[in-house]
């Protein structure tokens, strides 16, 4: 289901892209480009007209865990494009398009990420400033500054987050269908996100405190929101993230750690393989310790957000479950 190379161990570096001069060139290139990324998808409502010939709003995502939210709240109202769509593209060094450019600098509303993960979107919004454009930046809303954990997807509580933000911004561009977006906001809670509420709610009751390791802090924001206790070193975390060599005394605790028992459950991104991880996973594997698997983005492509969460969400419950017995 994975292509074998990772977006990480292709292109891994830490989110300081700075665009090239040709860039400047991509917003005045953009009226020839065609309004669909070569590496993004469109989802929501045609440019033509919502399904009753309303308002369309046109929104652009950076990123597509984010941009299957924004579709899904928006309905026949929105028209979504995200830009990183494919598993094997790594969102810290991507460079974009001039197609890219178009859908950024024309969308009436854009989702980025922010804290320093999509630096390349924050350097399109800038070529096209005072546009009247909404703009939302998920490390302004949760309150999170360059240099702290990026990967806010994994937190259920920013899910939420953004969910009400979304659902606001959505609003404020299109008052006529306040109702109707507060009726998608309803239904995506409760019902859509319902399995992936409740897997949240089973794990956090069942296994509080339990003790897990990890090999990169795309999984904090999920340990946290589990209650699980994340023994890996922050410091290993981080560089394995950012795709700088850990230090050898972090990986001799955590090897420490798993021939010790002292976790009981070893999570990590199959989209960062790098040779220390899959040490990791061989050891926890031979000692017995049950290894789930995350992402980074979408798995497969075409998954919405809850689908691909509420199935990483299974498989650490049952990690856990073969772990403790309960």
């Amino acid at each position: 289901m994975r292509a074998p190379a990772s977006p990480h161990t292709l292109n891994r570096r830490p989110a300081r892209l700075v665009l090239r001069a040709a860039a400047v060139a991509l917003v005045a290139t953009v009226s020839a480009c065609s309004t669909s990324s070569s590496s993004g998808s469109t989802s929501g409502a045609t440019a033509s007209g919502a399904a009753a010939g309303g308002k369309v709003i046109q929104v652009a995502a950076a990123e597509n865990f984010w941009g299957s939210i924004a579709t899904q709240l928006g309905g026949d109202h929105v028209h979504v494009t995200s830009i990183i769509t494919n598993p094997n593209t790594d969102p810290h060094s991507y460079e974009p398009a001039a197609a890219d450019a178009r859908t950024v600098t024309t969308a009436q509303y854009v989702i980025v990420n922010g804290i320093g993960y999509d630096a390349w979107a924050d350097k399109l919004l800038a070529t096209n400033p005072g546009s009247g454009r909404t703009e939302l930046k998920v490390g302004d809303l949760v309150g999170i500054q360059p240099g702290g954990n990026p990967h806010r997807w994994y937190s259920p509580a920013n899910v939420h987050q953004m969910i009400e933000r979304i659902t606001a911004d959505y609003k404020k561009i299109d008052p006529a269908d306040a109702a109707f977006f507060d009726q998608q906001k309803q239904t995506f809670e409760t019902q859509t996100l319902a399995q992936y509420n409740q897997l949240i709610s089973d794990i956090k009751a069942k296994y509080a405190g339990t003790p897990i390791g990890a090999s990169e802090s795309i999984v904090t924001p999920l340990a946290d929101g589990l209650g699980l206790k994340m023994l890996t070193p922050g410091t290993f975390l981080t560089a394995m993230s950012e795709g700088t060599d850990p230090t050898a005394a972090d990986k001799s605790l955590i090897d420490q750690q798993i021939k010790g028992k002292q976790i009981k459950v070893y999570v990590y991104n199959s989209q960062n393989s790098t040779p220390d991880v899959v040490a990791q996973v061989k050891l926890a594997k031979s000692e017995g310790i049950p290894v789930a698997t995350v992402t980074e983005t979408l798995t497969p492509a075409s998954a919405t957000f809850e689908q691909w969460q509420t199935t990483e969400l299974q498989g650490i419950e049952q990690a856990l479950h073969q772990a403790t017995g309960k």
